[in-house]
Parts: C-alpha cells; sequence; structure tokens
C-alpha cells in the first residue's frame, strides 16, 4: 500500500473507552486482540489516519504482553487494516477499501457459515501438514508436541480446548516455514474452531470429552506423520481430521435445514 508523504492521521485521539479495556481471561490472546482492534475500525470508532494506541497503552490497559501486542498489530498490517510508520507508530490503513481478505467472526455463526470456513481450511491445512513434515526443525516439533499436550489438559480439566485446538493448527501452519500459512489462520481467528459449533455436536460433559478425545487422537496422528517426515500420511492424516469435521458440520446444517428443532438439540453423527 502506498502512502502519501503529505499523508496526516486524521483522527490522533479517538475514543478508547471501548479498545482500552481489559480482555477476558482467555488463554489465546492475540486473535482476541486482533478481533478488538478490527472491531474499532469496522465500527468506525478508529477511523482511516487514526493512530492506535501505543503498545504499552494496549499492554496495561488489555493486560497483554508486548509478544501478544505486536503479534497483533503484524497480522492487522499484513491484512491490510493498519499501517505503521517508523518512530511514529501504528495508524489505521488510509484506504481501508484495499485491505486484505479476512473473514469476520461476528459474520460466521450459523453452522451454515461454518462448513464454508472449513472448506477453506481444508484447502489449506492440507498442503500445511505436507510442508511441516517437510520443513518442520526440532524446535517446531516440540511446539507443535507443546500444544498437543495443552489440548489433553484442557480435556482433563473439562473445557472445550477451542484455543489450545487452535494452537495446534498454528503450530503445524508455523512448521510449514511460509509465513502466509500462519497469517491467514491468524486472519480467520479463533472461530475457526468455533466455540458454539463444539457445543452443538457435544450437548452433555460426556458427549464433550468424547467428542474431544476422538479430535485429539486425529491430532496425534497428524503430529505422528509430521514427526516421522511421512509427507503422505501428513496430507492424509489432516484430510481425515478436517474431512471428519467437516462431515459433522454437515450434517448439523442438514438438521437445520430440515428441523431447527432437531439442529437445537445437537445430534451429530457418532
Amino acid at each position: 500500500m502506498t502512502v502519501h508523504p503529505d499523508w496526516i492521521a486524521a483522527d490522533e485521539n479517538p475514543d478508547k473507552q471501548t479498545l482500552l479495556t481489559p480482555l477476558r481471561p482467555v488463554r489465546y490472546r492475540t486473535s482476541e486482540v486482533i478481533d478488538r482492534i478490527s472491531a474499532e475500525i469496522a465500527g468506525g470508532r478508529l477511523k482511516p489516519g487514526a493512530r492506535l494506541p501505543t503498545e504499552a497503552e494496549m499492554m496495561r490497559a488489555m493486560g497483554v504482553s508486548r509478544t501478544v501486542v505486536r503479534e497483533a498489530v503484524s497480522a492487522l498490517r499484513a491484512s491490510g487494516l493498519v499501517i505503521t510508520r517508523q518512530g511514529a507508530g501504528a495508524f489505521v490503513a488510509p484506504d481501508q477499501a484495499q485491505a486484505s481478505f479476512r473473514i469476520s467472526p461476528e459474520g460466521k455463526s450459523s453452522i451454515a457459515d461454518i462448513v464454508g470456513v472449513m472448506e477453506l481450511r481444508i484447502a489449506v491445512e492440507i498442503e500445511a501438514a505436507a510442508l511441516a513434515a517437510e520443513r518442520a526443525t526440532r524446535p517446531s516439533l516440540l511446539k507443535i508436541q507443546r500444544a498437543l499436550d495443552d489440548v489433553d489438559r484442557a480435556i482433563r480439566q473439562g473445557d472445550t480446548a477451542i484455543p489450545e485446538d487452535f494452537a495446534f493448527h498454528l503450530a503445524i501452519a508455523e512448521a510449514t516455514a511460509n509465513p502466509n500459512y500462519a497469517e491467514l489462520l491468524r486472519f480467520l481467528g479463533r472461530h475457526v474452531i468455533p466455540r458454539q459449533s463444539v457445543r452443538a455436536i457435544a450437548t452433555s460433559p460426556e458427549r464433550q470429552a468424547s467428542y474431544l478425545t476422538q479430535i485429539q487422537n486425529e491430532h496425534r496422528r497428524i503430529a505422528a506423520a509430521i514427526r516421522a517426515r511421512d509427507v503422505a500420511a501428513a496430507r492424509r492424516s489432516m484430510r481425515t481430521h478436517l474431512g471428519n469435521s467437516l462431515a459433522r458440520y454437515r450434517h448439523l446444517a442438514n438438521q437445520a435445514a430440515l428441523s431447527p428443532q432437531a439442529a437445537a438439540r445437537g445430534r451429530a453423527p457418532e
């Protein structure tokens, strides 16, 4: 994006009351910071040319680390929503029409919408798993294993493991050594694995634990293939994992079309 030298920030003092409030205590913070800033821009509270709060202000007000703030701003810059000027800080891009493709979590709440996101993920993540099997370094493999362990811990604690599941897929994307894969997942955000979809499919603690254990077994097969440098197995395992999820969501979408009451009860294929 070209920035004219005579461009001046249009709004140096936006209303920060909504933006600069503490985040909820969730494990995966970067996506939430991205979503919050994006919402402020989309809602017009941060106008084109407005200066974003400083790193220190966002760290203090949101209760996050400098790394989280920098990762969020970097993702927003890559998506075209934000530009940075050395020594001056980060600003809302003056031409939002040039912003890169991004799926807003606020617009992806129905099962049919989730199916659309899943189809996009299948097109991208199967090849990401193959590249990870070819290129993953020892630190990358350790990060994938830590993410796998975090999912196990969340399941034992009775959580839905949404942030941990996302972190696992993000670790694989990062292991490709191609930053575009990880950036795409960050743009999609945590609604890649929507919380409400897990609740719809698993309507009791027992069903939730069983469902998440099944998902985790699929994760383990993906991780094992990447660790073994088996490109074909990595592709196959990721295709099976995402294909199974897509089948469950399509089943729910069909239920919603035939019977909203049945869909609300969240019956999914075993």
